[in-house]
Formats: C-alpha cells, structure tokens, sequence
C-alpha cells in the first residue's frame, strides 16, 4: 500500500511542480514542495519502524493539541493563527499533524471521556484558528471514526457527531480574509491554463492519493464494516475538495511544504497500525 501511495503522491507533486515552472514560478520557491516531499518520506520510514512503540499514538494526538494551540500565541496573518514560524519557514500545523493525530485516535483505546475529550479540543482548536478546510475534514474524519467504534454508545456517538458538525460550522462562520494565492489555492487553474490534460492528471493523482488509506485493511463485523485507514481517507477527500469550495490550499499539488510531510506521516502511521489485512 505504502509504495502505490509513493507512486500516486509522487505524481501529483510532480505534475503541481511542473505547472508551476511553466507557470514562470521561481525554481527556489516550487522546488520546496518536491524537497519536503522527500523529508516526508524520510520521516515516514523512520515513523515505520518506530509505529509499534507504545504510546506513541497517544503522544502523537498531544502532540498535535499542544502545536495547534501553539499557533494561537504565534503571528497571525490578517487575524488568522495557522502556522507557527521556524527560521524563515512557516509551518502549517494542521496540516502537518492532523493526518498522524487522525491515525492515532482510530488506534488507541481509552476510556469514552478522554476520547470525547481529545477530538473536542482539536476540533475547538481548528475552528479557533479558524481553518474552515482543516475543521471540515477533521470533522468528517471524526465522524467516520466514531462510527467504527463499537466502545460509544449510539447516544454519545450521534452527540460527538453534532458537536463535530458545529465546530466546523462555527470555523465557517468565523471571519477569514486571507486572499487565495494562484500557487497555492489556485493551482488546478495555472494548470488548466497550461494545459488541460496536465490539471486532469494532477486532479487524478490526488484522487488516487485520498483514496489510498482504504487499502490498509478489510472491513470487519467489530468496526461496523468501516475500514481502519477510513477515517483518515475521509480527511484527505475533504481537504482535496475544500478548494473546489473556498479560498483554501489544495494539498500536494499545490505549493506549500506542510501537506507533503503530513500525508506521509499519517500514511507511515497507517501502515504501522492498521492490522493485518484478514484478521
């Protein structure tokens, strides 16, 4: 799985890359998406062969809440908290850690209120950005996620549902004036105004990527018949159709150093993870 997901991920970084040379865009800013690209995978086999050690899950979701509320207390863009700087690097944290946190949360088992505890702050924390693409598809996730768990009660599951769907209704509502970039948010249009055929194999090498975690394993009675890499596919589908939908960045196609590292980590956790296709 994690090879095909390289092909496909590879491709779509490459075909973004391409368009934006073409597209007159500096070799020294296009060439940062293919380099964390690389990091990425770097980081993604060091986090294959550490993905068993205990705790690490529960320390990747603390992780990524202490990050996002980081971002509260660093600059902001025109109001909005999404990044906290490294030299002269701006990371954007969601986009960073929530596919690994996703992953975590489907695999670690605690008690109902520590769970309920650990999805509300992320998904209080996003809309407090606000990141309306980021919010809306961890709520997404979150709803997969608390419909393969068999420890929720129907009642708590449908409230955590509702309580995701509000947390991505009020990032909506918050005020975002953070004007679309061509290279970031409109990335599929400099392609299409190269050429046509190069924006359809983009947007289909990102399909292929957001699918890619329903692989990880096959549906089993104890997980109502949801896959394990379910929730983290709902996350990337939402992220990859939020551009069609806002001023929002389109991940791996687009320029930007964040969405790259984030898709292998969560894919590496994945692979490490998800149990053996069968069992």
């Amino acid at each position: 799985m994690l090879s095909l997901f390289a092909l496909a991920s590879a491709a779509a970084v490459s075909l973004g890359s391409i368009g934006l040379a073409l597209s007159g865009v500096p070799f020294g800013s296009w060439v940062r998406t293919p380099l964390a690209f690389g990091v990425g995978l770097i980081m993604g086999v060091g986090l294959m062969a550490a993905g068993r050690t205990r705790g690490l899950a529960l320390g990747a979701v603390v992780l990524t809440i202490v990050a996002l509320t980081a971002t509260l207390f660093s600059p902001d863009q025109s109001g909005v908290h999404r990044w906290i700087a490294f030299g002269g690097l701006q990371v954007n944290v969601a986009a960073l850690l929530l596919p690994l946190a996703i992953v975590a949360l489907v695999d670690i088992v605690l008690a109902v209120p520590i769970m309920l505890a650990l999805i509300a702050a992320i998904a209080a924390l996003l809309a407090a950005q606000p990141d309306a693409s980021q919010a809306t598809a961890f709520a997404v996730s979150g709803v997969i996620l608390l419909a393969r768990r068999r420890d929720f009660s129907p009642g708590i599951r449908l409230i955590a549902m509702i309580g995701l769907a509000a947390s991505a209704v009020f990032a909506w509502l918050r005020p975002d004036p953070l004007q679309p970039v061509p290279e970031v948010e409109g990335i599929f249009g400099l392609l299409a105004d190269n050429s046509v055929l190069l924006a359809a194999a983009a947007a289909l090498a990102l399909a292929a990527t957001s699918l890619m975690p329903l692989r990880s394993s096959r549906p089993r009675p104890d997980n109502h018949g949801i896959p394990f890499g379910a929730p983290l596919a709902g996350y990337f589908v939402t992220v990859a159709v939020m551009p069609f939908l806002g001023a929002f960045p389109v991940p791996l196609v687009g320029l930007g150093m964040s969405f790259p590292v984030g898709y292998w980590l969560g894919m590496a956790f994945l692979c490490a993870r998800a149990p053996t296709p069968g069992r």
